[in-house]
C-alpha cells in the first residue's frame, strides 16, 4: 500500500457550475479510475453551484415521499436532483463551497469510515482557520460539521471499489431560507447556520476557498497541483 499523501491530488476548479455539469465532471473523473485501475490521478473537484437544487440521497431514493416531495420542491422553483450518495435531503445553491474529492482510497490507507472522519476533520480545520474555533463534528447520526446545534457543513459520499465520489458542502453565503422547506439530512430539530452568519459578516466562497485548501492538503497529507478542465487551445475536457 502506497504511503499516506505519496503523490499530488490534482485540484479542478470548475467555478460557479450547474449541478448536472459538476455531477458529468465528477462521472468522468470515477470512470477514469474504473477503467484504468491504480493509473488514474486522484482529483479535488471544487464548486459553486449557479442555482439552487434539492437533493436526495440513496436513503431517500425509493422513499415514498420522493416523488411527491420533488413535485413540492420544483414549484419553488428548483431544481430537483437524485444523487447515489449517502444521506436523505439536502440543499446545493450559490454560496456554498462543494468539494467532490475522486480519490482511490488505498492510496490514503484510509476504510470509508475513516474517510468521512477525514472529510469532517478537513472542514472542521477550514472552519477553525476563517475563526469559527468552536467547529466540531458530533457523533452519528450526526455527520457534518456543527456549532453548538448548527450545522454549517453537510457531508455525503459515495464509494465504489475503493474510489470516493460526491464529498462536502460548506455554507458560506448561502440564501439559508431555502433550507425551511425540507428536514435536512433527515435530523429533526437541528438548525442550519453559515460561515457568513455565525462570523456577522458577509464571508464569500472566494474568501473560504483558500483555508479550505490549506487544511485539506494539512488533513490529507498531500500537495495539490492545478489542472485545467480543458485543453490549451481545445473545448474538450481533460478529465
Amino acid at each position: 500500500m502506497r504511503p499516506l499523501g505519496a503523490s499530488p491530488v490534482r485540484l479542478v476548479r470548475l467555478g460557479r457550475a450547474a449541478y448536472g455539469e459538476s455531477l458529468a465532471a465528477q462521472e468522468r473523473c470515477v470512470r477514469r479510475h474504473l477503467e484504468g485501475p491504480g493509473e488514474a490521478p486522484d482529483r479535488l473537484l471544487l464548486w459553486e453551484p449557479a442555482g439552487p437544487t434539492y437533493t436526495v440521497g440513496l436513503r431517500g431514493l425509493a422513499a415514498a415521499w420522493a416523488t411527491e416531495e420533488e413535485r413540492r420542491l420544483r414549484a419553488l422553483g428548483a431544481a430537483f436532483q437524485r444523487v447515489p450518495r449517502g444521506g436523505l435531503l439536502t440543499f446545493h445553491g450559490p454560496g456554498q463551497l462543494v468539494a467532490y474529492p475522486v480519490l482511490d482510497l488505498r492510496r490514503f490507507g484510509l476504510p470509508l469510515r475513516g474517510y468521512v472522519a477525514a472529510l469532517e476533520g478537513l472542514a472542521v480545520a477550514a472552519c477553525r482557520r476563517l475563526g469559527l474555533r468552536h467547529a466540531r463534528a458530533l457523533p452519528p447520526p450526526c455527520t457534518g460539521v456543527w456549532l453548538g446545534g448548527r450545522k454549517v457543513c453537510a457531508i455525503g459520499v459515495h464509494c465504489g471499489r475503493h474510489i470516493t465520489s460526491h464529498g462536502l458542502a460548506l455554507n458560506c453565503c448561502t440564501d439559508l431560507t431555502w433550507f425551511d422547506h425540507i428536514v435536512p439530512c433527515g435530523l429533526e430539530g437541528k438548525e442550519v447556520t453559515s460561515l457568513s452568519q455565525e462570523l456577522q459578516r458577509h464571508v464569500s466562497v472566494e474568501e473560504a476557498t483558500e483555508p479550505f485548501l490549506a487544511a485539506f492538503q494539512e488533513v490529507f497529507k498531500c500537495t495539490l497541483t492545478e489542472e485545467s478542465l480543458r485543453s490549451k487551445g481545445t473545448s474538450t475536457p481533460i478529465i
